[in-house]
């Protein structure tokens, strides 16, 4: 009885000591697909003794903010080419580890089903960050309904639609509020992640989407300091495993794809 007893006594001292060295990585999140990605990797990380916790964001500024103060870790919410801008518009140096997964933007409507019953005049509101804001007007431009200067420039603007052959008018609007002003506009270009969160279906209730080859994977983004840590390069594989491809592929069928 003594006997196991210390041995008892031993696992439970061994289990403790594990639980004191798990280190702790603090990552901040979209709420959808980001959050419920990391949750499935959350077990894979405690085998490899890394303790995650996700903290959820529903905008597009706080999550890099928190990383650049060091008050949180990493996030994972966003793409290149809105990392390039935020660095660019904030003195910061945020960088990206590695790629996750693809968001196709889709244009969305309450009041119609295909492009060609937009109205002259019609209004489409698009979201408002730089990036994304490129982002829109190419889908648009893909689709006919407007032309660019510059039909390959990412970071195109209002100011550079040359040709607007319905008259329509562009809003730019929070991008997370798009997918609650669908009633309040003729159609809507919304980031995957609020039309899921709202219950649209890309692959059904889009009208157009964005194709699958895209310049806008989603990133796991660190600091410089940080971003080669062991805990972040667990993290980093963890989100390129097998498991996360099957799991995107799997839950999300389509409207969500894997960039690795």
């Amino acid at each position: 009885m003594l006997k196991k007893l210390v041995l008892l006594a031993s696992a439970v001292l061994g289990l403790s000591v594990a639980t004191v060295q798990a280190e702790t990585l603090t990552v901040a999140a979209s709420a959808v697909p980001h959050a419920e990605i990391l949750e499935f990797v959350k077990p894979l990380l405690a085998r490899e003794g890394v303790d995650l916790q996700v903290k959820v964001f529903d905008d597009y500024v706080q999550p890099n903010v928190q990383v650049s103060e060091k008050r949180i870790d990493v996030n994972y919410f966003q793409h290149q080419p809105y990392l390039d801008k935020y660095n660019q518009s904030h003195g910061t140096n945020l960088v990206g580890v590695v790629a996750v997964h693809i968001e196709p933007f889709g244009l969305y409507s309450r009041h119609i089903k295909k492009l060609n019953e937009l109205n002259s005049g019609a209004t489409i509101a698009i979201p408002n960050d730089p990036s994304n804001v490129g982002r829109a007007l190419l889908l648009l431009a893909h689709n006919g309904l407007i032309t660019l200067k510059n039909p390959n420039n990412l970071l195109a603007t209002t100011q550079e639609i040359v040709s607007n052959p319905k008259g329509l008018k562009i809003r730019e609007l929070d991008a997370a509020v798009l997918a609650r002003v669908l009633d309040q506009v003729d159609a809507a270009v919304i980031n995957t992640n609020y039309a899921l969160e709202a219950k649209l279906v890309p692959t059904r209730d889009a009208i157009v989407l964005e194709s699958g080859r895209s310049a806008y994977a989603n990133l796991l983004v660190a600091r410089p300091d940080n971003k080669n840590s062991v805990a972040v390069r667990k993290l980093a594989a963890a989100l390129n495993s097998p498991q996360v491809r099957q799991f995107i592929e799997t839950k999300y069928k389509g409207a969500i794809v894997p960039a690795f």
